[in-house]
């Protein structure tokens, strides 16, 4: 790719120039948003594979260094519309169908992720040493997150370890190939802070503030210094950033093994970053969409048909990745 090409893929684009651009600005955001209700999915990969990632990077950074503009209002406008949609209607609808048919829908995301390399892969090119190196470290990174035990411990915390929740979780929602709600579980402070969102919800603010206080404010920081970093090597360090965020994609299917089931969870296991109790599993009192996973055998029409949602979130992925790529390519402003 020459350095012309390159830097028309480095300049943001806009959702107010295209129709074509606000539609892929706004399904980006429904699969971050769809994303973020499957455990072990990250928004930043679904954002990273529709094609819109740099331009929410360079929208936040924009507006968080005040160098504000209506381009960067109406990206993350778009795109946050997109995101709250799918969350506030698609809830209850993606829960069950995870539970229900967890294969299919995590073939499904695994097609979705892998749609975004093309795009990536053109980046990339030509490929160098540097290119090289990033990308296996994205790919080494995911991997080890993909065996991070959650060992944390839900209960036990204190506002340092709220703040550095808050501060990885924030961070992973703009790097791809991170859920914020796996780190929070690797942390043990998953439980608190659903707790406390549980009792906003109820109306017991004094109890839920001071959990969420030091964890919202240091997610605000993770969120807005991961963009400005990120924006910086892609501008400074374009091929070995390229090649890192093309490791974290590919690799993010590491953890989206879609042949698994529920088993019964056992004395000492840790649900939902809370070691389980001789009383807990007495009286099965633990739902069942919170029971540890399994690797099952597939069947043959299952494997079949995973392949073939696999292709389906693969073409989807890649064709909102061009929506709108010509009128990228000629957007000078």
């Amino acid at each position: 790719m020459c350095s012309d090409q390159l830097v028309r893929c480095l300049r943001p684009m806009s959702p107010l120039h295209s129709p074509l651009l606000a539609l892929r600005c706004l399904l980006g955001g429904v699969l971050m948003g769809l994303a973020n209700l499957v455990p072990g999915i990250s928004g930043g990969t679904m954002l990273l594979a529709s094609g819109v990632y740099l331009s929410f990077v360079d929208a936040i950074a924009d507006i968080t260094a005040f160098r504000w503009s209506m381009r960067s209002f109406a990206t993350l406008a778009v795109i946050g519309a997109g995101g709250g949609a799918a969350i506030l209607l698609g809830a209850g609808l993606i829960r069950e169908l995870v539970e229900s048919s967890r294969w299919a829908m995590y073939s499904v995301f695994i097609g979705l992720t892998l749609g975004g390399i093309p795009l990536l892969w053109s980046l990339v090119q030509p490929w160098r040493g540097a290119s090289i190196l990033g990308c296996l470290a994205g790919l080494i990174a995911m991997a080890l997150l993909a065996m991070a035990p959650m060992t944390g411990v839900g209960g036990a915390s204190n506002t340092l370890l709220l703040m550095l929740a808050g501060l990885l979780g924030g961070a992973a929602m703009v790097l791809p190939g991170l859920s914020g709600a796996y780190l929070l579980l690797i942390l043990g402070q998953y439980v608190l802070v659903l707790a406390a969102v549980e009792s906003l919800q109820s109306g017991a603010v004094a109890e839920a503030l001071p959990v969420l206080i030091p964890a919202g404010v240091s997610a605000v920081v993770g969120v807005v210094g991961v963009s400005n970093i990120m924006r910086w090597l892609l501008r400074s360090h374009p091929h070995p950033t390229h090649g890192f965020l093309l490791g974290l994609l590919a690799g993010a299917v590491f953890g989206l093994w879609p042949f698994a089931a529920p088993r019964a969870p056992q004395v000492g296991e840790i649900i939902r970053g809370q070691a389980v109790t001789q009383a807990q599993v007495d009286a099965t009192s633990i739902e069942m969409r919170h029971w540890p996973l399994e690797h099952v055998a597939p069947s043959g029409g299952q494997l079949m048909a995973a392949f073939g949602l696999i292709l389906a979130g693969f073409a989807a992925s890649a064709g909102i990745g061009r929506l709108g790529s010509t009128d990228e390519s000629t957007d000078e402003s």
